[in-house]
């Protein structure tokens, strides 16, 4: 039986996907320029469908096309992280102050074995898993409020989040008893119930573990 060759849209969408998960990782760090050639080769397919794919990357801010020469992976800018940052900041706490009790507990007893598997994952090396870990770990704050809405939100923020966790690499791995016990105050304020603790500890969290102070002071966060 002949085999067919995948869709130009197959294709393109399995480009777009190994690209973006490359970035996410910190595989394709940022300031690396990629080559329509070599990306074609490594993923055995035509051109075409890699430009479709770097196309659509730069329309969702990963990459910036320069004609003739190639894609360069973005940076976050502090900005960008600073303004995410504060976002997650606000949905967070607030998914803790609009908490069920009933669900802030169920919840909090499974965030306490998610930060003992970020710190077994932190101890083998495994950042791509303590990745994985602290996302579920910070977005159950937001699910303990029982708000579809904004959940939704929070999830679109979700690359940037990654992106800012990929950036922030060194100074978690090179402290990561620090960012474990951070972790822990946060889940400890969860579970009481203590919104204006956690968000003010939260405020300090982001602070360290990304290098950029959010727009709130830490003072301001435990009343906002």
């Amino acid at each position: 039986m002949m085999q067919t060759s995948p869709t130009p849209g197959r294709a393109a969408d399995r480009a777009h996907a190994h690209i973006r998960e490359e970035i996410l990782q910190g595989r394709l760090a940022p300031g690396t320029m990629l080559s329509e050639n070599d990306l074609a080769t490594t993923l055995s397919m035509s051109r075409t469908p890699v430009r479709a794919a770097l196309t659509r990357l730069q329309d969702e801010g990963w990459v910036t096309i320069y004609p003739q020469r190639g894609a360069l992976v973005r940076e976050l800018s502090e900005q960008e992280v600073r303004e995410s940052a504060d976002v997650r900041h606000a949905l967070e706490s607030a998914g803790i102050q609009r908490s069920d009790p009933l669900r802030r507990a169920h919840l909090a007893d499974q965030l306490a074995e998610n930060v003992d598997e970020q710190q077994r994952a932190l101890r083998r090396g495994d950042f791509a898993a303590f990745t994985v870990l602290a996302m579920r770990f910070h977005r159950s704050f937001v699910e303990m409020s029982g708000n579809r809405v904004m959940l939704s939100v929070y999830d679109r923020l979700q690359d940037q989040q990654q992106l800012s966790i990929v950036r922030s690499s060194d100074r978690i791995t090179g402290e990561p008893d620090q960012v474990l016990a951070e972790h822990r105050t946060l889940l400890d304020d969860a579970r009481r119930g203590d919104w204006a603790a956690f968000g003010a500890h939260l405020h300090e969290h982001q602070a360290r573990s990304h290098g950029v102070e959010t727009g709130l002071s830490a003072e301001a966060a435990r009343f906002a």
